[in-house]
């Protein structure tokens, strides 16, 4: 039984009783091996998951998707170190961004910086970060002269969350900044993307593809609410056209996971050309369910422009996430 979407609409933040529901139906660890307390889910099931979350309302959606996938970084941390953080109910989260440093001092780091939109915020048990590497007050390159770095997760009793989330949408993703000032934190709680632990063929995926089949799933089911909310206003034309641009991507993505499956299955081997393929195919995707989006918009009356309306909600909460750095990036 899911939240009521009234417990949803426009909320600041999550009620306590959505986020014990996402509690209850263990939906922080979709990704997360059944040994550590996950549901352990295929990429097809996941993925079905968080389309399904996006049509009920944005920001659950959004934010149990960027929660699950910081979770899914258990792949990548040594089974001790997973073991001890996820003994208790872990919810993780952060920024994929490089705001900061962390200074080499024998085993451990001091970590020192601010970090831009770490989705759930006030949710969160443990942040994770990107920082650059600083050796004897060295910052450290790699061969082709770009900064090298490691991903780090800590607890949320460490970091001072910064409340600066002033969007039009996605308003309880409460995507706030946070900074970190002199924490020391050992190697051990350090990690490097796709480099994995755990045996589970989730994580034989590419971040990048995997990333963009999150947030892919994501738009969609947004834009299949809107069409929803839609068809009890108007019968025009555009409302076809949303239609049938969110069954092609549904299509598409099917596609793509089965493809995604068979490489798992056999080498688990990415090609870059595949991986560039899945983003520019997310990508071009994205763009023409916006396109439908606003073509429908105008024939939508007053409804859609007032604040109380449900698909004024929806419009505001995808637009918002299509702002998103990984698809607002070009294209090769």
């Amino acid at each position: 039984m899911q939240p009521p979407r009234e417990y949803l609409n426009d909320a600041a933040v999550f009620r306590k009783e959505v986020l014990q529901w996402i509690e209850e139906e263990n939906l922080w660890n979709i990704w997360v091996p059944k040994a550590f307390g996950g549901l352990e889910c295929s990429l097809s099931d996941g993925l079905k998951t968080l389309q399904a979350l996006a049509r009920l309302d944005g920001s659950l959606g959004w934010t149990v998707t960027l929660c699950s996938g910081a979770n899914f970084f258990i792949g990548n941390l040594r089974p001790e170190v997973a073991q001890e953080i996820f003994a208790q109910s872990a919810i993780l989260g952060g920024s994929g961004g490089m705001f900061g440093t962390a200074e080499k001092e024998g085993d451990a780091y001091r970590l020192n910086g601010t970090w831009r939109y770490a989705t759930g915020a006030p949710y969160l048990t443990h942040f994770t970060l990107n920082a650059k590497i600083i050796e004897n007050g060295i910052e450290l390159k790699n061969e082709d002269g770009t900064p090298k770095f490691l991903s780090f997760v800590i607890p949320a009793t460490e970091v001072t969350v910064i409340e600066d989330w002033q969007t039009m949408g996605l308003k309880a993703s409460a995507t706030h900044s946070f900074e970190v000032n002199n924490v020391v934190v050992h190697e051990r709680f350090s990690f490097i993307y796709n480099q994995f632990y755990h045996p589970q063929s989730v994580f034989k995926i590419h971040f990048s593809v995997f990333a963009d089949l999150t947030l892919w799933v994501n738009y969609i089911g947004m834009a299949e609410h809107f069409w929803e909310e839609a068809a009890l206003i108007t019968q025009s034309e555009p409302l076809n056209g949303l239609e049938s641009v969110v069954r092609s991507a549904n299509r598409e993505i099917r596609e793509i996971v089965r493809t995604v499956s068979e490489l798992t299955d056999s080498n688990g081997i990415f090609a870059d050309s595949f991986i560039r393929e899945v983003h520019e195919a997310a990508s071009v995707s994205v763009r023409y369910i916006s396109s439908a989006i606003t073509a429908l918009y105008p024939h939508l009356g007053v409804k859609a422009s007032r604040e109380d309306h449900s698909i004024n909600q929806i419009f505001r909460d995808y637009f918002t996430a299509t702002q998103h750095h990984i698809f607002t990036r070009k294209t090769d």
